[in-house]
């Protein structure tokens, strides 16, 4: 500050620390949420009935400051956060008869974090929270790869044994008044699990509380280990090709990696002891999957890189349809097949004209084999030649891009739009959307190419005839 007078320099540096003392409280304020809210109650149900976790809390949250809130955020540890799949809320309107439940926007807070990195979400409220009035909220929240096989090996004989950590209390922003925690295991076959007190188990189902007045990120953390002989299906990876074509019909096909993320099976596989003792061999092993396919499906297949397998069962009616698939073998832990679903859907049910004039497909999202996960899902919607402007509709954040993709006596090809999410979950089998604009026109396209083409080779042929080929003389 060369050349500056003393007082100005003095007056200067006291602006910049106020300025920067107010950005710290600021941003501080930001980070931390409303002290003003407490949650009075809140129950936590966690279902470890299969491979996937599901945890479903109720809780009452109350205002306390002088101003509105009109966002209550939840809290997971880093290593809930990184098998997080799908986080829902809601909350209920009416009373009684009229009682209703209203879906609430969920979405993640990216930065900062809570204090060990725990990672926040902001759910909306549909109306601001006034001072001293109360909220009831519904959250339903899914894991994937959270339960870890214990021993890590077994053989076909043995049963499997997991490990699922988690705390015995809930992880908040908020001071919890009051809160319990149920755990629901497959079976009575507990190992073991952490003692917290008060907490006790009455058959499948471990209690944890009432636990009092707990400040804000508090946390107990508990090991429970159980017997677990659910199915572990986990496809690394699919790929289902949605193909429309305008002359009626839409075309699925369905690329899928299977594996079993079980515990893995060591020693040698006995087929005989398999099937002469199905009740205690390979308990936890699967050799048959259900896939819920839409109504009115036709020319469904099921085949390998080997070729078709005739191991498959189809009931369709108006309703539903649900295919039922056996691998060539049985799948123990560790064990991997690849396999490929096809089949066609009347266009009609699937294909809709907006207000505007566009065409859209509206589809399912997700897998169609019932409890599984999936770690990465690929949709590719091949649109028919000629297509503009295409757009999705997704209710949840994916990624996509788009391709180009050709199929027979395409010129330009098709626009094909891709859309890509990783771990997947049966919650993601709600319906999207996809919006594109097509001139019928197009449609004359490829009949018009045939006609064109027979046309000339019939001219060829007339021509070839009437032609003297003949040296003269």
């Amino acid at each position: 500050m060369e050349g500056i007078p003393p007082r100005r320099a003095l007056i200067l540096v006291l602006v910049l620390v106020v300025s920067s003392l107010f950005s710290v409280l600021a941003s501080s304020s930001s980070s931390s949420p409303s002290q003003d809210v407490r949650i009075l109650s809140v129950e936590r149900r966690i279902d470890l009935t299969s491979f996937i976790v599901r945890a479903f809390l109720a809780f009452k949250v109350e205002n306390t400051g002088a101003s509105d809130v009109s966002e209550i955020l939840i809290a997971f540890s880093p290593n809930e956060a990184q098998h997080l799949a799908i986080v829902k809320a809601s909350t209920t309107a009416g009373k009684r008869k009229k009682k209703a439940y209203l879906p609430l926007d969920v979405n993640p807070i990216e930065s900062p974090k809570g204090p060990n990195g725990a990672q926040l979400f902001s759910i909306a409220l549909p109306t601001p929270l006034k001072s001293g009035d109360t909220a009831a909220l519904e959250v339903l929240y899914v894991l994937t790869h959270s339960q870890e096989p214990f021993p890590a090996e077994i053989s076909q004989s043995e049963s499997q044994y997991v490990y699922y950590r988690d705390s015995a209390l809930l992880l908040s922003p908020y001071h919890i008044k009051e809160q319990r925690t149920f755990i629901k295991t497959p079976s009575s076959k507990v190992e073991s699990y952490t003692n917290v007190s008060p907490n006790n188990r009455v058959g499948t189902e471990l209690r944890y509380g009432p636990y009092h007045d707990r400040s804000p990120y508090s946390h107990s953390p508990i090991l429970v280990h159980f017997e677990n002989n659910n199915p572990f299906a986990v496809v690394e990876e699919l790929t289902r090709e949605v193909e429309i074509s305008h002359w009626g019909n839409v075309q699925i096909t369905e690329h899928y990696k299977l594996s079993h993320a079980g515990a893995h099976h060591k020693g040698v596989f006995s087929r005989v002891e398999y099937q002469a003792r199905p009740s205690i061999s390979g308990v936890s092993s699967f050799k048959s999957l259900l896939a819920r396919l839409p109504p009115r499906v036709h020319s469904v297949y099921y085949r390998d890189e080997i070729g078709n397998i005739s191991s498959s069962r189809l009931r369709s009616d108006s309703l539903k349809s649900e295919l039922e698939i056996e691998p060539r073998y049985p799948l123990f832990g560790g064990w991997k097949t690849t396999f490929v679903i096809g089949y066609g859907l009347p266009l009609q049910d699937f294909l809709f004209e907006s207000s505007d004039g566009q065409h859209y497909l509206n589809f399912t999202f997700g897998c169609p084999l019932l409890e599984t996960v999936v770690d990465r899902l690929t949709i590719k919607v091949v649109l028919p030649e000629g297509s503009k402007d295409p757009s999705a509709v997704v209710p949840f954040p994916v990624k996509q891009h788009y391709e180009t993709s050709y199929s027979y006596l395409d010129v330009v090809g098709r626009k094909t739009l891709v859309l890509v999410k990783e771990n997947v979950v049966p919650e993601h089998n709600v319906p999207f959307e996809i919006y594109y604009k097509f001139n019928p026109i197009f449609m004359l396209a490829e009949p018009l190419m045939l006609v064109s083409a027979f046309f000339l080779f019939f001219i060829a042929c007339i021509a070839y005839l009437h032609t003297d080929l003949s040296i003269s003389k």
